[in-house]
């Protein structure tokens, strides 16, 4: 049997394993992504990513590409639960403005289909030099305390062979098979929902009365389902709930039994329907999330580590957060960076997220299961704080940090454990958002009176600790022409904030330090020596 090594191998080439291996491409980081399907996904999935997600795809330079691959509904707004299509709506949940969103990110939603933004990933991914193989399944992983060992099938030959690797990690799907090979376990609901999902052409114009809809939550005494349009014109996707508990299997959705669906659906029972194909697509809506989300070397992530509902579009985002949060670790632990113990604070920072997403996520699918809005409104965190405002409260960070409840990104606290909060800076006389620093390393952010911040980065920077350093205010290299950053960034003339690569504040001062001081707080949140050596210096 053959055996290679590598680095870090990747399980389940969705949009999290795909993620992870641009991710880690942009650290330098060689990987090999495996996946037992032929290809990336043939079906829309996942409609859309949120802002958040974005501004990770916009600090790899993926955003412009994400936005002219965009999905023919891109510039729908109308996300409506109804009885009929055709009748009144019951609700429609809160959404913010773009304008909202602009004043606290430079990234709005991206609303593409899955496969459309999974052939964009491998692209980035294959050019950056990670390896990705399909229709090869991962058969069996043995973990020992130098990493793991993976033996992989061929599918098409029947080959095995063996595979070395420091790292895995297990983005292999809501029913992951590594997760329930390493026994893995899970809390929360399971199961909601079972549904089959089935393509159709119509004229439903007159039932949208000009609504530019991204999803239809249809709910009377006849059908349960969601409409989504594909192209803005005929052709539509149904996804139909239907009930094992009462002997109904996919078999049962027959040519005329869509069309009959439909036409109760839109409210019209003449309605000229065309079913495409005879294809069915069984799924189902689950909530839970594992416990924990690592295992020695194996790192579970995206839908292997945390199912949600789809109402509210949060799942495809969260996974590729959590491919974000880990990539940056992974390669700094293994260019020899920081200790090996950082790993430690995928779990501890991920895992809660996880939960408050699954959380929020079951209290807009009750909504959609006809719970009235006034009933969950005081529960349900608004879609910004969910996009910006989550926070950590544990992990890798030095001196206070937050207390994990979420925050209004509105009103930043600029806490460690909080995201950097966005402000439009102007640097060599060209405007940028300061979140276009963060990415590969550490960032050290001072008001105009901090020289003792750039005495310390030089400090750091002698001892090959990963970090560049900006002053911020007049006559510095970052210009505030708004004079946002003192507001946002909670911060004087004096003051400095370290934020990681992730774009998560690691550490601040509000006074000046000793030179030491930011070389210390890395070293603690690193878990290296302050002195230490390390294998390589920051890139800029």
């Amino acid at each position: 049997m053959q055996t290679h090594e590598v680095p870090v191998l990747i399980i389940g080439g969705g949009l999290t394993g795909l993620a992870a291996s641009v991710f880690l491409s942009w650290h330098g980081m060689p990987s090999l992504l495996v996946d037992q399907h032929r290809g990336t996904s043939m079906h829309p999935k996942a409609r859309a990513i949120n802002p958040r997600a974005t501004e990770l795809l916009r600090s790899v330079g993926l955003e412009a590409e994400v936005s002219a691959h965009r999905s023919p509904i891109a510039d729908n707004t109308d996300l409506v639960h109804v009885r009929t299509l055709a009748g009144e709506e019951r609700v429609r949940l809160p959404r913010p403005q773009p304008a909202e969103i602009g004043r606290l990110s430079p990234c709005g939603w991206s609303l593409i289909d899955q496969n459309r933004l999974e052939p964009l990933l491998r692209e980035r991914a294959e050019k950056s030099g990670g390896r990705i193989r399909y229709h090869v399944r991962a058969k069996r992983v043995t973990i020992d305390a130098d990493g793991a060992t993976v033996v992989l099938l061929d599918r098409e030959t029947g080959a095995e062979e063996t595979v070395r690797t420091r790292y895995v990690i297990a983005a292999d799907g809501n029913r992951s098979r590594i997760g329930q090979s390493l026994g893995i376990s899970h809390t929360g609901p399971g199961t909601l929902s079972h549904l089959v999902s089935f393509f159709f052409r119509a004229d439903l114009s007159g039932a949208l009365r000009g609504r530019r809809i991204i999803a239809a939550y249809v709910n009377n005494d006849r059908v349960k389902g969601t409409f989504m349009p594909l192209d803005n014109v005929h052709r539509w996707v149904f996804n139909v709930s239907y009930y094992p508990e009462k002997g109904e299997v996919p078999d049962d959705f027959t040519t005329d039994r869509c069309v009959e669906l439909v036409r109760l659906g839109v409210g019209n029972p003449d309605l000229p329907v065309e079913i495409e194909s005879t294809d069915r697509l069984p799924w189902e809506i689950a909530a839970r999330s594992a416990q924990p989300m690592r295992h020695g070397p194996v790192f579970i992530a995206g839908d292997a580590a945390h199912v949600m509902p789809p109402t509210g579009a949060f799942g495809a985002s969260t996974g590729i957060q959590d491919a974000h949060n880990l990539a940056w670790k992974i390669a700094y632990v293994l260019r020899g960076l920081a200790g090996p113990e950082l790993l430690e604070s995928y779990d501890a920072e991920r895992r809660p997220i996880a939960e408050l997403m699954v959380r929020q996520s079951m209290i807009r699918f009750q909504v959609r299961e006809g719970r009235a809005f006034e009933e969950v409104a005081g529960e349900m965190l608004d879609e910004l704080v969910m996009s910006f405002g989550y926070r950590y409260s544990a992990g890798a960070f030095a001196g206070a940090i937050s207390d994990g409840s979420p925050e209004d990104p509105a009103e930043p606290t600029a806490r460690p454990g909080s995201r950097a909060p966005h402000v439009e800076l102007v640097r060599d006389g060209r405007r940028l958002s300061v979140l276009d620093l963060f990415g590969r390393h550490f960032v050290l952010l001072a008001g105009a009176a901090a020289d003792w911040a750039r005495a310390a980065g030089a400090h750091a920077a002698d001892r090959k600790v990963p970090l560049a350093t900006y002053l911020v205010g007049p006559g510095r290299e970052l210009q505030d022409p708004q004079d946002r950053w003192p507001a946002a960034y909670r911060a004087g003339p004096q003051s400095a904030v370290l934020v990681r690569p992730d774009g998560f504040i690691a550490w601040r001062a509000d006074s000046a330090q000793r030179p030491e001081a930011v070389a210390e707080a890395l070293a603690a949140l690193l878990h290296r020596s302050a002195s230490q050596p390390s294998l390589a210096a920051a890139r800029d």
